[in-house]
């Protein structure tokens, strides 16, 4: 049975019953099946051939987490509307603009269409869903309520895309501007001091130390532009690779970002709103608080969270209360504490820990306004210092040489 993994786009040309000639393209697993498919449309092909990929690129935009979001809250909508499973394939499928989506969507059509479960068709695909994903569709297939659980996992993975979109925007907001900083400074350090130097050199007096300091960087940026630049993007490269290797260096660097000043408190309230929102969710669908707060750990986003999350399902395994474990380890805040405890007592813990979800969100939100607002003033007056202070340095000989005629 053909998956998305095996689908191939091809070009086709035919003539229709009328005898017009009529050409397009089709997904499928082989020409032969293309050519039944246009027998069916009463089409007789006459060329069937595979689509050419483009010189540059995979012609196909990536699958990204927000689309299976879209997927999912589809899903929910046909089933809740009434559609059979099957039919909400292929209904998707057909609104879908990217072509990867697609190919998956109808793959898994398939998959499902020849007696698979849902959850089953989902765990051939792990690049785009996860354990947690497929845990939960699998419970709603056992449960009779998969309508409702994927209204459920639609509106998680809503929110955590939501939630990682407020953290980009703040962090990346500043190293755009930074960036920008950077490379407009090497640009006037290469092309705009050294028109400068060669003004000086006529002048036959001593230039200030700071025009002398600028012109030196100027030259040593000239020289070693190439290294300078090579040596940032092999720092880069090697980040990356350490915090994908290397445990060690991935738990040092998530504990310094927690200690960052206004960012370390955004990554603090994420990870409070991650534990409540997949804790609200995987508990409201059945599954065992232990399997659950397993769940938690990995979407936490942060080692030391991960861990301490870890060793609080450790210790109510052994028969400890939640909120007890989670006060214990002084790592949560009082809040979070205080309503899991409600929750606990109440029978509620899903819906107070849905509520805790929903605070911190709106926290992340807030302190993600008040950081742009500080960081806008500040990152203008960096560029105005680095900028201001080049053509400051460059315009003193010149203030001087006036004041001495």
């Amino acid at each position: 049975m053909a998956t998305a993994a095996s689908n191939v786009t091809f070009i086709y040309k035919g003539q229709d019953k009328k005898g017009n000639k009529v050409q397009g393209e089709m997904s499928g697993a082989s020409s032969s099946l293309i050519k039944a498919k246009l027998m069916k449309q009463g089409i007789r092909a006459t060329n069937v051939r595979k689509k050419p990929k483009p010189l540059f690129g995979g012609g196909k935009k990536p699958i990204k987490p927000m689309d299976i979001a879209l997927f999912t809250r589809q899903m929910a909508t046909m089933m809740k509307a009434g559609v059979p499973l099957v039919q909400s394939f292929e209904i998707v499928a057909e609104g879908v603009e990217n072509p990867a989506l697609e190919e998956l969507v109808l793959g898994i059509r398939e998959d499902v269409s020849a007696g698979g479960g849902f959850a089953v068709a989902l765990r051939k695909h792990p690049r785009h869903f996860d354990d947690l994903f497929c845990n939960l569709v699998e419970a709603g297939e056992q449960s009779g309520s998969l309508e409702t659980m994927l209204d459920r996992i639609a509106t998680y993975k809503e929110k955590t895309e939501q939630l990682k979109a407020k953290i980009k925007k703040a962090l990346s907001y500043p190293i755009a501007v930074v960036s920008v900083a950077v490379i407009v400074t090497g640009i006037l350090l290469v092309k705009v001091v050294p028109q400068f130097a060669e003004t000086f050199s006529n002048f036959g007096a001593e230039l200030p130390a700071f025009t002398q300091f600028v012109l030196g960087l100027s030259e040593a940026v000239q020289e070693w532009w190439f290294y300078i630049l090579l040596g940032i993007i092999a720092f880069v490269m090697a980040f990356k690779e350490a915090k994908i290797r290397s445990r060690g260096f991935r738990k040092a660097v998530d504990r310094y970002s927690l200690k960052l000043p206004v960012v370390g408190d955004i990554l603090h309230q994420s990870v409070m709103a991650r534990f409540g929102r997949t804790l609200s969710t995987t508990f409201s669908a059945g599954v065992p608080l232990i399997d659950a707060l397993n769940s938690v750990a990995g979407a936490s986003g942060n080692i030391i969270y991960e861990e301490a999350i870890l060793k609080v399902k450790d210790e109510v395994s052994t028969g400890i209360q939640l909120n007890v474990s989670l006060k214990q380890s002084n790592m949560f805040p009082s809040l979070l504490i205080q309503m899991t405890a409600i929750g606990e007592e109440s029978g509620a813990l899903d819906e107070m820990l849905d509520k805790v979800a929903i605070f911190y969100e709106e926290a992340v939100d807030n302190l993600v306004d008040s950081l742009t607002a500080l960081l806008e003033p500040l990152i203008m007056s960096v560029l105005g210092i680095l900028v201001g202070g080049l053509m400051i340095a460059m315009y003193l000989p010149i203030f001087q040489l006036g004041a001495i005629v």
